[in-house]
């Protein structure tokens, strides 16, 4: 089953087994969408109504609790979808991160209502770039000591209020005394994870700014005729297209090699480097591109694809920059050169 279908190639909502949950993202994102229009701001307030849909349809914690029935494949369907359409919810941050580390410290955190996860050094006072800290029911917050992490569950005493490029919150808190327990060996699994879940949404939101330019064009008239009639325009909306495919193969590759092996395994560390190797490459072409085809209209926040955008590029360079997996990408291959057949490797073979 393919997860992250969508894009302008695609001929429809399809008839899998998937098709009854990707219908429903779809409808609670477009609802948060309409309803939203007009009322954003910097940061951007968390939407406590699509929130609400999304508990009351089991949606909020997938791969965190055993009995939801989901996994990664339905997160990731469920990441795409409400990125798509600018939903501002810690949906990724509730399940895959805060729910998951709570659950391997063994510490409890509230069954309903968002979460989310502050990821500092051992001895540092603050932690930055929070994620959605001032609507989160509980805080899982994960110090790094060497290989291990200490972990707590808090609430913040006091939050200094931020947002990323997108309008997101990304808020500071307080390093509050708490009682830590040292998780070993998990540290490495969770900037996966979150590296994973920034592709899914990054996708969803690239999706969107091709959709956005493909209708702009159609509708915006120029020398008396749509700018799709011209040549340049036409190759352009082609190339955005082709690179957002080329995302999406490589994001179909992490979700599932998470979903047949884990996120702890070989074959996920592999594929989820890829994939943010190629979303850090695609991301900047396709917005620039978007952005010339709306020229001035499409840089300001009232304007749906600055939400598509700006969230794309801050996702992109959350849990490891472009760079730093592309390092990591080229070791690899050259301890597969060491160890045998690299082709295998190119091809992912895993």
């Amino acid at each position: 089953m393919r997860a992250l279908t969508g894009g302008v190639f695609a001929t429809g909502s399809g008839t899998d087994d998937l098709a009854a949950l990707r219908q429903l993202a779809e409808d609670i994102g477009t609802r948060s969408f309409d309803d939203r229009i007009g009322h954003r701001g910097l940061p951007d307030d968390f939407d406590a109504t699509a929130w609400r849909h999304l508990q009351d349809a089991g949606l909020t914690r997938l791969t965190s609790d055993p009995e939801s029935g989901g996994g990664a494949i339905e997160l990731a369907l469920v990441l795409r979808a409400l990125a798509r359409h600018a939903v501002t919810v810690p949906l990724a941050e509730t399940d895959a991160l805060a729910g998951w580390l709570a659950a391997r410290a063994g510490l409890e955190v509230p069954e309903d209502g968002p979460l989310t996860f502050a990821m500092g050094d051992t001895g540092a006072s603050t932690v930055t770039g929070v994620p959605y800290a001032g609507t989160a029911d509980a805080v899982v917050l994960a110090l790094r000591d060497g290989f291990a992490l200490q972990v707590a569950v808090t609430q913040p005493t006091s939050i200094t209020n931020g947002h990323n490029l997108g309008g997101e919150p990304r808020d500071t808190i307080p390093v509050d005394s708490a009682e830590f327990v040292t998780v070993d060996g998990a540290a490495g699994e969770l900037m996966r994870r979150g590296a994973w879940a920034r592709c899914m949404q990054a996708l969803g939101a690239l999706d969107a700014a091709v959709e956005f330019s493909v209708v702009h064009c159609t509708e915006r008239e120029q020398f008396g005729r749509p700018l799709s009639a011209f040549q340049a325009v036409q190759h352009t909306l082609t190339s955005m297209a082709g690179e957002v495919e080329r995302a999406r193969a490589a994001t179909e590759l992490a979700v599932a090699a998470v979903a047949d092996h884990g996120f702890d395994s070989a074959q996920a560390d592999y594929a989820v480097t890829v994939a943010k190797v190629v979303l850090g490459r695609v991301v900047p072409t396709v917005v620039t591109a978007a952005h010339q085809l709306h020229g001035a209209i499409g840089v300001t926040i009232e304007h749906r694809l600055w939400l598509a955008t700006m969230r794309a590029r801050s996702w992109i360079d959350e849990f490891g920059d472009t760079a730093s997996y592309a390092g990591r990408l080229g070791r690899m291959a050259l301890a597969a050169s060491r160890e045998g057949d690299p082709w295998d490797f190119v091809v992912g073979c895993y």
